[in-house]
């Protein structure tokens, strides 16, 4: 059964969003190894390490390229998409959170630490750093040809 997806868009998708997942499993693990606290939230928030968008995004391109070629042109197309998302995470999403702690800190002193009196306090940890989307990336390729080569040909 597992093999019927060799070598088809449904083994893309498979090993994209496998390594997504499982990236966002290795976040949860470090998550409670660091604060040794259990808080299941980790699987849905954005941020962190390893970046899961930068492993889901590279599994695919990956996963294309060994099944269409590298020299392809949807595989240029798969991993041009994947720089645009990872650039995205290390930069705009980044950028985007920083914003949101400064506007989170002047709240706090505008309202005098009552800052539920506005709604609440903005959601900080939106982007990665370029260590955790490179790191993300690389979990993504390996993830890739373990996939292919390990699992379903295994």
């Amino acid at each position: 059964m597992i093999k019927s997806i060799l070598n088809t868009g449904y083994e893309a998708l498979a090993a994209g969003i496998l390594a997504a997942f499982i990236a966002q499993l290795i976040k949860f693990v470090i998550f409670t190894i660091k604060t040794k606290k259990i808080n299941f939230k980790i699987f849905t928030t954005t941020g962190g390490m390893p970046s899961s968008h930068s492993a889901g995004v590279m599994s695919l391109s990956t996963i294309v390229g060994i099944i269409e070629g590298f020299d392809s042109i949807v595989f240029a197309v798969a991993l041009g998409y994947a720089l645009i998302t990872m650039y995205d995470a290390a930069g705009v999403r980044r950028a985007a959170g920083k914003t949101a702690a400064c506007l989170n800190r002047m709240m706090d002193d505008f309202y005098k630490h009552d800052v539920q009196a506005i709604g609440g306090k903005l959601k900080e940890l939106l982007g990665h750093t370029p260590f955790e989307v490179i790191m993300g990336a690389l979990f993504g390729i390996v993830f890739a040809y373990f996939f292919h080569f390990h699992i379903l040909l295994g």
